[in-house]
């Protein structure tokens, strides 16, 4: 594929009136939507933002590049935009920008599509190329001038091919790694421009480049050996600790775009820093990492994305004991032994509950080894064992596992200075010994306040009755539908499968049962929208509908997320609404669940499946309804 099948005429503009960035943005958009190459103006342009929020793509030198890849986009497309006056784009460089190259990249593009934007953004590296494209008036001849590179970009190609270049000693040779968000355009940019200085510069050099087309070029332990310096010209993870013990300059990619001479300079010059890695296989650098809640999020999620398959494995071994109990028959005097007074019970039961004691230790193990890597795993697992002994439960648990992954990094702060001929041992001694010591001895402490707060949690839970019951279950089935498997949606379900380790005895949790209700209902609304009003989805979102049932019926919050996406003002309120009325009903009349997960591959572990379902049809057929009449009807 060449650059001009996505540089279509339809979508240029010779002249952009806007004078702002926002005003840029909309003029661009609403061409790309008028020449039909998005679906909606909203969900694109909320991608382009959100890069935005990053980076400015306006690049300097008179050239911007925004970008985003998402379901809006129906074709693979560059827009073509040429300011005669000059934008205020906020431009990393300060200056106005006159050309811009708005890219459209569609969720599922394929390597073709992205080897002719990496293609464009190699060209734009080429003054003259630059130059003529400003001199341009038609897109004929923005067309034309494309071509015309096109050819003798492939000339140079061939030449090369055929040419030997015999490494030379005379010449310095560094290694460097460019990396964007979306890997469509600055990642190559700055490969092209860091190539192109070197070889003016006599310098030798190999780049590899993590883009949407993968790891290219990937730099073996022999290039790196051999190298004088690395350059990182990054905005995010890229692998790290292969650059141990090398001097290495950390920098945004738009330097490496921009200001290549630099970054050559100073990785030939010895001066920059020697990088020290940490035993990890990839590192979170200064220009990525988000905000303090972001950090807090993900270190969360990595511990609840590992500890789930225990809980969900054990905690249905665990019902099914109890199913088994119930269909075998236990004499009333023994109903304290439910679960486990049969023997074929008590052998579920107790793989069930091998299983599902690993909960507290795998949630906390694994946030600490977010934060502190692998040497946070021993800690965090001892961490989650002392918070399960010491009656803390889960949010014990929670707790300790970001305390022990702070341990480690102070550990690793204090022991930085030691010699270097130690860094074997310091991960497998000193971090396990120090950080299990310190952790050990904070949980002891940490434990009295958590187990009093975890037993007045566990209290208020078990005591929930009538109005309570149904405000807390519309509260957390509402929060399913909020953001659809997003950091709310998360907050809430954490919170229901954290209260079913306390509930097994009463035959499950209210909670959870109403987390799980809410998070059926808004796939189960799409199916129930796209029959009741047809008229107003596209044939393709009709189709998606009935694709939806099977997602909602399992419990996949997600299958609603494209339409969402599409129509979020609409699309969220109406998935709450039905979704709340369910998590209500639900909590009043008292249904309980043991299983975290399964949607209606697990009923028969609720207290009363053939109410639950009709709480859910209902939740599901009310969003529905909102959700179609609420729809604008689809332009003819």
């Amino acid at each position: 594929m060449k650059i001009n099948d996505l540089l279509i005429k339809d979508a240029m503009i010779m002249d952009l009136q806007a004078t702002d960035k926002k005003g840029a943005i909309d003029e661009m958009v609403q061409k790309m939507y008028d020449a039909g190459r998005i679906s909606d103006i909203d969900t694109y342009k909320e991608g382009i933002v959100a890069r935005e929020a990053q980076t400015s793509t306006g690049l300097g030198d008179g050239i911007a590049m925004p970008h985003a890849k998402n379901a809006a986009v129906k074709e693979a497309t560059v827009l073509f935009a040429k300011s005669n006056a000059g934008v205020d784009y906020e431009a990393l460089d300060g200056q106005p920008t006159y050309l811009f190259f708005m890219i459209a990249a569609p969720e599922g593009a394929n390597d073709t599509h992205l080897q002719a934007l990496a293609a464009l953004s190699r060209q734009l590296i080429d003054p003259d190329f630059v130059a003529k494209l400003k001199t341009t008036t038609t897109p004929e001849e923005v067309q034309a001038t494309f071509a015309e590179a096109e050819k003798e970009e492939e000339a140079e190609k061939a030449a090369e091919e055929t040419a030997v270049v015999e490494p030379s000693e005379d010449r310095p040779y560094i290694v460097a790694v460019t990396a964007c968000p979306t890997g469509i355009a600055h990642t190559y940019m700055a490969e092209d421009s860091l190539k192109k200085k070197a070889k003016e510069m006599g310098v030798d050099i190999k780049v590899e480049t993590n883009g949407s087309e993968g790891v290219k070029h990937r730099l073996t332990s022999d290039d790196i050996s051999r190298a004088v310096g690395v350059i990182v010209a990054a905005d995010k993870k890229v692998e790290m600790d292969r650059f141990d013990g090398k001097h290495l300059v950390n920098r945004p990619v738009g330097d490496g775009i921009r200001k290549t001479e630099e970054l050559i300079n100073l990785a030939l010059s010895g001066s920059a820093p020697i990088y020290h890695g940490d035993g990890s296989s990839s590192s979170d650098e200064s220009n990525e990492k988000g905000s303090v809640g972001q950090e807090i999020y993900k270190n969360l999620m990595n511990g609840v994305s590992h500890m789930l398959p225990f809980v969900i494995a054990g905690g249905i071994l665990i019902a099914i004991s109890f199913m088994v109990d119930q269909f075998m028959g236990v004499p009333d005097a023994e109903l304290a032994s439910l679960g486990t007074y049969n023997q074929v019970a008590a052998y579920f039961n107790q793989i069930g509950g091998a299983a599902f004691g690993f909960m507290l230790p795998v949630l906390a193990g694994f946030i600490a080894m977010s934060i502190g890597d692998r040497p946070g795993l021993v800690a965090g697992f001892a961490a989650g064992a002392l918070a399960n002994a010491g009656g803390a439960g889960f949010l014990g648990a929670l707790v300790g596992g970001f305390i022990a992954g702070y341990v480690i990094v102070f550990l690793r702060v204090i022991l930085k200075g030691l010699p270097k001929s130690l860094d074997g041992i310091k991960t497998i001694l000193f971090y396990p010994f120090f950080g299990l010591l310190i952790t050990g001895f904070i949980m002891l402490l940490v434990n009295v306040p958590m187990k009093a707060i975890n037993d007045g949690l566990n209290g208020f839970l078990q005591g929930l009755d009538g109005a309570n019951a149904a405000l807390l279950g519309a509260l957390l089935a509402g929060m399913m539908a909020a953001d659809l498997g997003g950091p709310i949606n998360k907050a809430a379900y954490v919170f229901g499968t954290g209260t079913i380790a306390a509930t097994v005895a009463d035959g499950g949790s209210v909670v959870m049962a109403a987390v799980m209700a809410g998070g059926m209902v808004p796939p189960l609304a799409i199916f129930v929208a796209t029959r009741l009003f047809k008229s107003k989805f596209t044939k393709q979102e009709n189709e998606a509908g009935l694709t939806n049932i099977i997602m909602g019926l399992s419990f996949v919050t997600e299958g609603a997320i494209p339409f969402a996406a599409a129509d979020p003002l609409r699309a969220i309120p109406s998935f709450i609404v039905g979704s709340a009325v369910t998590g209500g009903l639900v909590g009043a009349f008292g249904i309980r669940l043991m299983a975290p997960h399964g949607g209606i591959f697990v009923a028969l572990l609720l207290t009363n499946p053939l109410l639950y379902l009709a709480f859910v049809l209902l939740g599901a057929i009310i969003s529905g309804i909102l959700l179609g009449l609420l729809r604008k009807p689809i332009e003819k």
